[in-house]
């Protein structure tokens, strides 16, 4: 009788799984779970959760964590087998993992004329900036910091050194450098929430309760600005993902939401070039995505290049056309804890004294985009969200060279970059430009998605949802107005016959490898991709 029992129960929860696997509403990277583990998830409910919602969870074993009202749902940890039961209640929308999320000025300044914005009088001042990160310390930054905040424990110190770097960026007052190594908006109010631990990892549920926190402290602290250095692979829809949801809240609060590209444009594991590894959330088509350029240790704008780690779109599932511009993000100056933290011990060579540290990556280019929103929204209180990207993206310098390349310090490998929309997207920071504009988005300024057309074998942009192309006179992102003919049509580019868009490239459902990928129902860039360390461990050193 014993044995029958065990064998029931154990067939029982072989076909719970079975269903559960196929079911729509469940992650499908949780599909690897045995039905015997517990495990963390974020489920978002049709609704704002209630007490009835919650209940529903530990009746099936779950344990509550995290109230996540921004998503409509909470953090969990519960058995594997309850999955499917849970997935069928018809309150429940979604269910995904609570996957982990890892934090990926001399010369800066000048490059995106912020010093000409600074001279104006124009430094961010009295504007909010949400630094959502590993935490914010340091001499040089702690007089802007308003309000401290950890999602993980202990206290909102900094013990990695990443937030104080990207704070230090945005609103450095470079007093332990005689004015040097400034931020772009030094005099912008930080508000620091610390979601990354000291090797500057953390969690979807983290990060979602901090921007949930950036959201109700919104008119207390003039919070317009979200900071994301942060991210992870995409594992699903923008649509579904819990973490691009946040985000998608918290612009519709009125909050412009900025977010790195990533540091994965080497990575050619799925043979596209680096091609389509934007990450998390800089694939949801409201943020900001930035990718990064180098300075070439020069004050001149004219010779800056795209750095070849810098994550390119389209984005994977989704094809949302990313990054939506580039600014400095290669060996950038700024503001180092006065401690041994495990980033400075692990790069002592990046030291460049007691005060200040060298980091790269599209980490540090998202704080100069930040910065710049923070002085255009000093100079404009009434911009919206979308009219700071839209006018941000529109002034954007679009000159660049067709290819450039980069030899990395450390292997001397070569890698060749092509300046493509989903390389640079509407093109270089330029906040002088930016200030000096005056036109007013009238439409949501979503990125567009780049669709595949069978018949012809070309690609388009569309809007994201597929009803208008992009080119329409009712919509903001006409050629004239964001990206420039240049970007678009110019030979070489999006596709000409010397870019992975051209004739030779196979886009159709056929292909087995390459860009046919990309718009694969079934592809989710997952193990098979460089390992995020890796990344992080490029972009921080930099490139030649």
């Amino acid at each position: 009788m014993k044995r029958f029992l065990i064998a029931t129960l154990t067939l029982s929860l072989l076909i719970s799984w079975m269903a559960y696997a196929g079911s729509p509403k469940i992650s499908k990277d949780l599909r690897d779970k045995n039905p015997g583990d517990t495990v963390d998830v974020i489920v978002q409910f049709n609704q704002a959760p209630t007490n009835k919602h919650e209940k529903k969870v530990k009746d099936k074993g779950g344990k509550h964590k995290a109230k996540l009202d921004v998503v409509r749902g909470g953090a969990y940890s519960l058995p594997a087998a309850a999955l499917e039961a849970l997935a069928a209640d018809p309150d429940v929308a979604y269910i995904s993992p609570d996957r982990e999320v890892q934090g990926s000025l001399d010369f800066s300044r000048q490059a995106v004329n912020a010093t000409i914005a600074q001279q104006s009088g124009w430094t961010g001042t009295g504007v909010g900036v949400a630094v959502i990160d590993s935490g914010v310390d340091g001499p040089d930054v702690a007089p802007q910091v308003v309000y401290n905040q950890t999602f993980i424990g202990g206290d909102a110190k900094d013990y990695y050194g990443h937030g104080t770097h990207v704070a230090g960026i945005i609103t450095g007052n470079g007093k332990l450098s005689n004015g040097r190594y400034k931020g772009l908006a030094p005099g912008a109010k930080i508000i620091n929430l610390r979601v990354l631990d000291q090797y500057a990892k953390g969690t979807d549920s983290s990060v979602i309760a901090a921007i949930q926190r950036a959201i109700a402290l919104k008119s207390q602290y003039n919070i317009r600005i979200i900071n994301l250095s942060l991210g992870r692979p995409v594992r699903e829809s923008y649509q579904t993902d819990p973490l691009c949801q946040a985000v998608e809240a918290a612009w519709k609060a009125g909050i412009v939401v900025v977010v790195s590209a990533g540091n994965e444009g080497r990575n050619n594991s799925m043979s596209t070039k680096g091609y389509a590894t934007i990450g998390a959330p800089g694939n949801d088509p409201y943020v900001i995505t930035v990718g990064a350029m180098k300075t070439m240790a020069s004050s001149s704008r004219t010779d800056d290049l795209i750095a070849s780690y810098s994550s390119k779109g389209p984005t994977l599932l989704d094809h949302v056309v990313k990054p939506d511009l580039v600014a400095p993000g290669n060996r950038v100056v700024s503001v180092k804890l006065n401690m041994n933290s495990a980033m400075e011990s692990q790069y002592p060579a990046n030291e460049v004294n007691d005060d200040y540290f060298i980091l790269s990556g599209t980490s540090m280019a998202a704080p100069m985009v930040s910065a710049a929103a923070a002085i255009l929204l000093q100079k404009t209180p009434s911009l919206t969200p979308d009219q700071v990207k839209a006018r941000l993206m529109k002034t954007a310098t679009k000159a660049f060279p067709t290819t450039s390349i980069a030899t990395d310090p450390a292997t001397g490998q070569i890698y060749t970059s092509q300046y493509d929309i989903f390389t640079v997207g509407a093109g270089y920071l330029d906040i002088a430009a930016a200030l000096n504009n005056t036109q007013l988005a009238t439409k949501p300024a979503l990125s567009p998605k780049a669709a595949y057309d069978s018949a012809t074998g070309k690609v388009y942009l569309a809007s994201v949802d597929g009803t208008a192309l992009i080119w329409g006179d009712s919509l903001i992102w006409g050629t004239s107005l964001v990206w420039g003919n240049g970007l678009i049509w110019g030979n070489g580019l999006v596709w000409g016959d010397s870019m992975v868009w051209g004739d030779s490239m196979v886009w159709g459902d056929s292909t087995t490898q390459g860009f046919g990928l990309i718009w694969g129902n079934g592809l989710i860039w997952g193990d098979s991709t460089q390992t995020s360390a890796e990344a992080i461990n490029i972009a921080i050193q930099g490139e030649n």
